[in-house]
């Protein structure tokens, strides 16, 4: 199997275990609850005294969420250049002729995003479940049961685009919105903070607007490099110092427990983090099923989630009750359970740096959640 194909079956399970989906606060102190991460900048905090010496001296599990970031997109008036021709991710060459009535869906919301960026907000007439930003929300959705399309709530809103990825199902859905006419544009689905820039350029070339493309790919991405460079002021550098995370996809309700690994793009999140990614370091590939004694050997110091998972099995007891090999790592032992909300978590694009800011104040300055 190619790596492209490799990533396009990745993210269809996600897919299809979302489809089937229908907490606590600052760590240590026993509150439940959602922190914002807001407050001092990542820069102030690397010389406060919410910041950890050892950044595994913290315990209990922090359930936070990225603090809202307005839309600011690089253009007043995007003046789309149609018609406009693209070759998607699956090799279907589409023609794009009208972006009056655009539609922008996958499973965290990263596309639909990009679109307001772009200075096409006004052109889109509805939103999938994960797109939850302050300027999208009055807009019908078009998801139900967590994050499977409705074919009669898109031609419903008669768009004259669709941009989607194999994230959201199911197929036969999209495969109606082609035979009924409607340009269908399939981006890649895979998401990291190294290909941010080239899903960011895919949209803008499909609507039309590649200069404003540009720009807002050359942004996004100085962005994320201005953002490492802040968590790594944040994070230990002695390797054997650097926080040991995995990455877990948990709905308790399906039975399904996957760990995420090379190429998942978690793997690139962790990374960006300054801490070291463990199911990549056994040699685990893409997403696949929790085993005992993968988890056990990984030993991680933390277990990094989607808070919709967490409350799926019932909190951490729960967590540690269904998969007990956590118990048997520092994570568990400590309850080291860091959760983000499904739609933020693995989006990347545009909302990335707010990603990176609030998970960094929760691994290396839990404090200052308050």
């Amino acid at each position: 199997m190619t790596p492209a194909a490799r990533l396009r079956s990745v993210a269809a399970l996600v897919a299809a275990s979302a489809v089937l989906l229908a907490g606590c606060g600052a760590a240590g102190h026993g509150s439940t609850g959602t922190a914002v991460a807001s407050g001092p900048t990542l820069t102030e905090l690397a010389t406060s005294d919410d910041l950890l010496a050892d950044p595994r001296e913290w315990t209990g599990e922090v359930v936070l969420e990225a603090a809202e970031q307005p839309v600011e997109p690089v253009v007043a008036d995007a003046q789309p250049q149609l018609p406009a021709t693209v070759t998607d991710t699956q090799g279907t060459e589409v023609t794009v002729t009208d972006v009056s009535r655009v539609l922008a869906l996958d499973l965290y919301g990263t596309l639909s995003r990009t679109v307001f960026e772009l200075g096409l907000g006004e052109n889109v007439v509805g939103r999938d479940t994960s797109s939850t930003f302050p300027e999208i929300l009055d807009l019908p959705e078009v998801t139900s049961n967590g994050h499977e399309l409705t074919a009669e709530a898109i031609l419903e809103l008669a768009p004259t685009v669709i941009l989607t990825d194999t994230t959201l199902g199911p197929w036969d859905v999209v495969l109606q919105m082609r035979d009924a006419g409607i340009p269908v544009v399939v981006m890649d689905p895979h998401r990291s903070t190294e290909n941010a820039d080239d899903l960011t350029r895919a949209v803008a070339a499909a609507l039309g607007v590649p200069e404003a493309g540009e720009q807002l790919a050359e942004r996004t991405q100085a962005q994320i490099d201005a953002t490492v460079a802040e968590v790594a002021a944040l994070a230990p550098t002695a390797d054997d110092e650097k926080l040991r995370v995995v990455f877990l996809y948990v709905r308790g309700q399906s039975g399904v427990y996957y760990m995420f690994g090379d190429g998942s793009g978690a793997d690139s999140l962790i990374e960006a983090l300054g801490a070291v990614d463990v199911a990549g370091e056994i040699g685990w590939k893409g997403m696949r099923p929790v085993n005992d004694e993968g988890l056990v050997a990984a030993q991680p110091d933390v277990v990094l989630m989607m808070s919709k998972g967490l409350e799926s099995v019932g909190g951490v007891d729960g967590l540690l009750e269904r998969l007990p090999a956590i118990a048997q790592t520092p994570a568990g032992q400590s309850r080291r359970i860091l959760a983000m909300p499904d739609s933020q978590v693995l989006a990347f694009g545009p909302s990335t740096t707010g990603v990176l800011d609030a998970l960094a104040r929760g691994l290396y300055a839990p404090g200052s959640l308050g």
